[in-house]
C-alpha cells in the first residue's frame, strides 16, 4: 500500500499535471527510450568488437556470443584466430568502457541530484585529484605487484580517489549535518591541493619525468582493461554502486526538492545525503580503476537524458547508464581507429563528441533550463 508521502515523492518525480494522459505518454517515452538505447549499446558493442587491424563481420561476432553464452548452437563459420581476437582481446576492453561510461554517467547523476547543480560532475568532490596522486606514487613506486588484476597504478588511482572524497565529506561536516556548499569547497580544495601535489612529484623526481608520457596518457583517460579477471572486478564494482543507485531514486527525488521538503516527505536526509556520496564515490573510482581519468561523460549524459527524459531519477538513472555505456563505446572505438595504429587519449573524444551534442540539445529545448 502507497503512503502519502510516496505518492507525493512520485508526483514530484514526474513534475507533471497528474492525469492518465499525461501519465501514459511519459511511461511510453520512458519504455521508448530506454529500449532503443539498449538496442544501440548492442549495436556499439558489436560494432566496436568487429573493428580494429583485423576486420571481422558482427554476423560472426554475434553468432560467436550466442554459443558462448549458450542461447543457439549456430555452425562454426569462423576462424580459432578470430574467435581469440574478439574473446580474449576486444571483447574485454568493449565491456570495460561500457562499464566505465555507465558507472561515470550514474554518479554524475547522483551528484547533480543531490547537489542540486547542474555542473556537478564526478569528480566534483576531489576525487580526481585524489586519482591523480595515487597514480602519480604508483609510477613512482614502479613496482609489478598485482592486486585483483590490476596494477599498482590503476589500484593507487582508485584508493586515491575513495580517500579523497571520504576527507571532502568529514571536512564538510557540520554540527552532524553535512554542508552542500561546504562539501564543494573542500572537493575544490583538496582536488588543487593533491593536483599541485602530483606536480611536485614530476618536478623533484627523474624517474617521474621519464614516465610522464604514460601519466600524461592516464590523466587523458583511455581503457586500460585487458583481461576478463579485470572485467569481473570492474563489473562487480559497478553493478553494487548501480544497484544502490537504482534503490534510492524516489528519495533523491525528495532531496533534490530541498532538505526541508524531503524530511517533511519522510526522507532522513543526512543518512541519505551519506550513501549518495558513497555510491557516487565508489562508481567514480570504479571508473578511474578501469580507464583512468575520462572528463566529461558524467556530466553531459545526465545532462542530455534529462533534457529529453525530464527529471525524474528513478528512470533517470537507468537511462543515462545506458547512455553512458553506448556513448563511451562509441568514444573508445574512435580513439582506436582514427590515428590506427596509434590511440587517442578517449577524454579528448568524449569533450570533443558531447559538447557540441550537449549545446545542440540545450539549445533545441528553446526554454530555460529547468533542474
Amino acid at each position: 500500500m502507497k503512503t502519502a508521502g510516496t505518492s507525493e515523492i512520485e508526483n514530484c518525480e514526474q513534475r507533471l499535471p497528474v492525469s492518465a494522459a499525461a501519465w501514459r505518454l511519459s511511461e511510453i517515452k520512458f519504455h521508448f527510450g530506454s529500449w532503443t538505447l539498449m538496442l544501440l549499446l548492442a549495436l556499439a558493442v558489436v560494432i566496436a568488437a568487429s573493428m580494429g587491424a583485423v576486420r571481422i563481420p558482427p554476423k560472426e561476432i554475434v553468432s560467436m556470443l550466442l554459443n558462448q553464452i549458450g542461447i543457439a548452437h549456430l555452425p562454426r563459420t569462423w576462424s580459432e584466430s578470430h574467435e581469440t581476437i574478439i574473446l580474449q582481446i576486444r571483447l574485454p576492453r568493449v565491456l570495460a568502457a561500457a562499464l566505465v561510461g555507465g558507472a561515470l554517467s550514474v554518479a554524475g547523476t547522483l551528484f547533480q541530484g543531490l547537489l542540486r547543480n547542474p555542473l556537478a560532475d564526478p569528480y566534483v568532490i576531489g576525487t580526481s585529484g585524489g586519482a591523480a596522486l595515487g597514480a602519480t606514487l604508483g609510477l613512482l613506486i614502479s613496482t609489478h605487484v598485482s592486486i585483483l588484476g590490476f596494477g599498482v597504478v590503476p589500484t593507487l588511482a582508485f584508493a586515491g580517489a575513495l580517500c579523497t572524497a571520504a576527507v571532502s565529506y568529514r571536512l564538510s561536516r557540520i554540527g552532524g549535518r553535512t554542508s552542500v556548499v561546504t562539501l564543494l569547497l573542500a572537493g575544490f580544495a583538496l582536488s588543487v591541493i593533491l593536483s599541485y601535489s602530483m606536480s611536485l612529484l614530476l618536478i623533484l623526481n627523474d624517474q617521474l619525468q621519464l614516465n610522464l608520457r604514460a601519466l600524461y596518457s592516464w590523466l587523458l583517460g583511455g581503457i586500460s582493461v585487458t583481461s576478463w579477471a579485470q572485467v569481473e572486478v570492474l563489473a562487480g564494482l559497478v553493478s553494487v554502486g548501480c544497484a544502490g543507485a537504482f534503490a534510492i531514486g524516489r528519495s533523491l527525488n525528495a532531496m533534490s526538492l530541498g532538505d526541508e521538503m524531503a524530511e517533511s516527505l519522510g526522507i532522513r536526509v543526512e543518512r541519505q545525503r551519506a550513501v549518495v556520496l558513497a555510491l557516487g564515490s565508489l562508481l567514480t573510482a570504479a571508473a578511474v580503476i578501469g580507464g583512468g581519468l575520462i572528463g566529461f561523460v558524467g556530466l553531459i549524459v545526465p545532462h542530455a537524458m534529462r533534457l529529453v527524459f525530464g527529471p525524474g531519477h528513478s528512470r533517470l538513472l537507468l537511462l543515462s547508464a545506458v547512455a553512458g555505456a553506448a556513448f563511451l563505446v562509441v568514444a573508445d572505438l574512435l580513439s582506436r581507429i582514427l590515428i590506427a595504429p596509434n590511440e587517442l587519449p578517449v577524454g579528448i573524444l568524449t569533450a570533443i563528441i558531447g559538447g557540441p551534442i550537449f549545446l545542440y540539445l540545450l539549445r533545441r529545448s528553446k526554454s530555460e533550463y529547468r533542474f
